[in-house]
């Protein structure tokens, strides 16, 4: 498929569909009739999870039932995928993030497209910091790059991700391609801990991972922030640059979490849900959650996730094909 026809594919069948959500397979006069359930694919304790839990928390019984958090981890999320796909439950909905949009350009086997299921509303954003040990010779941008350079004279840099084929992996890429540096040597781990803990014990250069999770020990002093990825500087790193700021044209990426509905889920529904989703999390208690941990508050319309799951389906799949990443 050409690049202008896939395009526009993609545009008819993520914001096309909210427009052809009804004549529906499920009835919304009465729904909800029993607890909604977020689905989740990955284990407790991560973003995706925290934000379905925060979700559902926001939500409390505001729409008669409540809301119940189901961890199915496995295979980068695609099991919870895959079963919210072959749901005709319009209870059961999908809190995913940023590896639904990943995952069919990077795995051996099919995995369905994100554009298949029925945007509800955007959780939240968390941009990406680059980070290094304290220890290291660089401490702002420029020293970054003429140690990678030096380092990959003399043999690879390397740089720690959370998993390969993910998110933290090809938002590395794509850096390198857009700062002009060399090759470097992917060091994956499962996980983001574990990467994160080898930089600051020195046994890997750097990492690129979500603010959320490196303030703290940013914070600490324990790893030292180059550049983070956002538009705009995060008001809980004031004094650190954009990548744009650095010159890197074009480089705004982060990572997001957002709640999708099964194909064909009434339009009704996915309404009356998304202004639920967004009296949740616009909240105090919710908001302050959120953005006390550097991540940027969601909400808005369906098709502003749609926009954005249809943008990075796009960005990612390009990076992945242009570097032959895959997945595990």
């Amino acid at each position: 498929m050409t690049t202008p026809s896939r395009r526009a594919f993609l545009t008819s069948a993520s914001l096309g569909a909210l427009s052809t959500l009804a004549p529906s397979a499920f009835a919304a006069q009465a729904w909800p009739s029993k607890p909604i359930t977020f689905v989740v694919g990955f284990p407790p304790g991560g973003l995706t999870d925290a934000g379905a839990r925060l979700l559902s928390t926001g939500l409390g019984t505001s729409l008669g039932y409540p809301a119940v958090v189901e961890s199915k981890p496995g295979a980068s999320g695609n099991l919870a995928v895959s079963d919210v796909l072959r749901s005709r439950d319009s209870h059961r909905m999908l809190v995913a993030n940023t590896s639904i949009t990943i995952n069919p350009h990077t795995f051996p086997t099919p995995v369905p497209s994100p554009m298949e299921f029925a945007p509800i509303g955007l959780i939240f954003e968390s941009s990406l910091v680059l980070c290094v040990n304290p220890g290291s010779p660089a401490k702002n941008f420029d020293q970054f790059r003429s140690w990678v350079q030096s380092e990959s004279k003399a043999g690879a840099f390397n740089y720690a991700t959370a998993d390969n084929g993910g998110i933290t992996h090809l938002a590395m890429e794509y850096f390198r391609e857009r700062a002009g540096l060399p090759a470097m040597t992917h060091v994956a781990y499962k996980g983001s801990g574990p990467a994160i803990r080898d930089v600051i014990g020195n046994q890997v250069p750097c990492v690129m991972d979500g603010a959320s999770l490196l303030i703290p020990f940013i914070a600490s002093g324990r790893l030292h922030p180059i550049l983070v990825t956002s538009a705009a500087r995060l008001p809980a790193l004031p004094d650190v640059p954009t990548a744009s700021e650095l010159g890197l044209k074009d480089f705004a990426v982060s990572s997001f979490v957002g709640l999708w509905g099964a194909p064909r889920l009434e339009l009704d529904i996915v309404r009356r849900m998304n202004a639920a989703l967004n009296t949740a999390i616009l909240s105090p208690a919710i908001a302050n959650a959120i953005t006390k941990n550097g991540d940027l508050v969601g909400g808005g319309t369906p098709e502003r996730l749609a926009k954005l799951t249809e943008q990075n389906f796009q960005l990612w799949g390009d990076i992945a094909k242009r570097n032959n990443i895959k997945a595990d």
